[in-house]
């Protein structure tokens, strides 16, 4: 490194260079280099630059794996576009966890959440937020893994043409979620194109060879094409639900004894549209799982049934990261549910739609 690290009261790390041997640590041992979350800008031919968060969560490591492929290609000479990195949960990667039982979530803590208000984590990634708005950031792009069988996607907050552009470059299956408060997206979408890119599971080449051709393609990419995405070239779907077992709820994936006994090949649902009873798992209760639109209203008898020991859909629905990972489960949720969505012709549409729903 070239100079001290640059310490914040509340535990952001800021660097200019990257840390030596940052290009060859597993995310596993990145805590050996970094105290906590870190913040690297590098320079690049082209401003403003390019945000790239990874480790948010920390068993989700394509995105370093991406970014250092990326990087060493560029040892040497300068990058395309300069590039500011956020390396989120070095001590949950360190054990292999998406968080630690006393963190908060790292993608849950951004501007605009008030589950954490107050906690350091809240008070870092404002900062990281405040600075990036201030250097004009080109646009944010937030890399995930997912534990159960999902194609790879971007999750969106917004349907400006910008960010539909964005996201095709990933993969022509998209996502609108008007956002959950806290989150990276959500929070930098006001001001920059914005997007999740969801690289399957981790640990597999194919999924951060795709990581990283994005994030080159990114950097190489001068503006934002000024014509409307075609409809048939994008598979648009819109969050409708989140899906989570209450805490009170005991529940497994083919174990009899829980209150909710869950299908063992639950995932193999993801991105399927599923008819009205489709059965999810079997229960004696009269409904054990939560049901929240995108407004946190309860609509789990819009969705769900129980009658006869099963729990049953009540309307055709496309669910994505269903996980057989009981822990996320706890941490996160059990899926989401989404619905296919035309695409808008224009601008002005897309406005009135999202205003709409």
């Amino acid at each position: 490194m070239s100079g001290p690290y640059e310490r914040f009261p509340f535990m952001l790390t800021i660097l200019d260079t990257l840390p030596a041997h940052f290009l060859d640590t597993p995310a596993r041992e990145l805590h050996r280099l970094l105290p906590g979350p870190t913040l690297i800008h590098l320079p690049g031919r082209r401003q403003p630059p390019l945000f790239v968060s990874v480790l948010l969560h920390g068993n989700e490591d394509s995105g370093v794996v991406a970014l250092q492929s990326v990087l060493r290609t560029y040892a040497g000479r300068p990058l395309p576009r300069a590039l500011s990195i956020l390396v989120g949960n070095v001590a949950a990667a360190a054990e292999g966890l998406r968080r630690l039982d006393d963190q908060p979530d790292y993608n849950r803590v951004w501007p605009g959440g008030e589950a954490y208000a107050g906690s350091r984590e809240c008070a870092a990634m404002g900062e990281v937020h405040r600075m990036m708005q201030a250097r004009g950031v080109f646009a944010s792009i937030d890399v995930h893994n997912n534990t159960g069988i999902n194609p790879h996607y971007c999750v969106v907050n917004r349907l400006d043409q910008a960010v539909l552009h964005l996201a095709l470059l990933f993969s022509r299956t998209v996502v609108w979620f008007r956002g959950l408060a806290g989150t990276q997206t959500t929070a930098f979408s006001p001001f920059c194109p914005s997007l999740t890119v969801e690289c399957g599971k981790p640990g597999k080449s194919t999924n951060e060879e795709h990581a990283a051709r994005f994030i080159e393609a990114c950097l190489h990419l001068a503006t934002f094409p000024v014509h409307a995405v075609r409809g048939d070239d994008i598979d648009l779907y819109h969050t409708v639900a989140t899906v989570r077992v209450p805490t009170a709820v005991s529940f497994g994936f083919g174990d009899a004894r829980a209150d909710v006994d869950f299908d063992p090949q639950l995932d193999h649902m993801n991105f399927r549209q599923l008819d009205p009873g489709t059965v999810f798992g079997r229960t004696q209760l009269e409904l054990p799982i939560d049901v929240r639109d995108e407004s946190g209203c309860d609509i789990a008898h819009e969705f769900f049934a129980c009658g006869g020991g099963t729990i049953r859909l009540r309307r055709a629905a496309t669910p994505a990261m269903l996980t057989l990972d009981a822990r996320v489960v706890r941490q996160d949720c059990l899926c989401y549910l989404m619905e296919r969505l035309p695409l808008p012709r224009h601008e002005k549409a897309a406005r009135e739609l999202c205003a709409s729903l």
